[in-house]
């Protein structure tokens, strides 16, 4: 009896200290600083083109776009937001979405899905 009550208080204890630190594959927007996604832009080609990108609900994205040519992109979030680059280098900011889902990120001017960032 001594032994079952001593391995029952281990696996409590156990217990207790895995889920005081367990972690989570979801983002959490706490803790996150923005996403940061380094988009390229040359000739009719971009990259990425189409990934999947985790991002937190709320959490910001910076889209850090080297361009020969200047453009915009297209976040079909609600509300949609239109962002316009230059030719060269420059930093873009999707602002926090606020509803979970699947929201694309793209070029009109290429016709390409840049990235779909997933809200969680």
């Amino acid at each position: 009896m001594r032994r079952t009550l001593a391995a029952l208080a281990v696996l409590l204890t156990s217990l207790a200290t895995l889920s005081a630190c367990g972690g989570s594959d979801s983002p959490d927007e706490s803790d996150a600083g923005p996403k940061v996604i380094e988009v390229t832009v040359k000739g009719d080609s971009i990259t990425p083109n189409g990934e999947r990108v985790q991002v937190a609900v709320g959490q910001e994205v910076d889209l850090e776009v080297t361009a020969d040519a200047p453009g915009t992109i297209h976040v079909h979030s609600t509300p949609e937001q239109e962002l316009d680059y230059d030719a060269g280098d420059s930093t873009l900011t999707i602002e926090g979405i606020d509803t979970p889902g699947v929201v694309d990120v793209e070029s009109h001017e290429l016709d390409k899905v840049i990235v779909q960032l997933e809200v969680r």
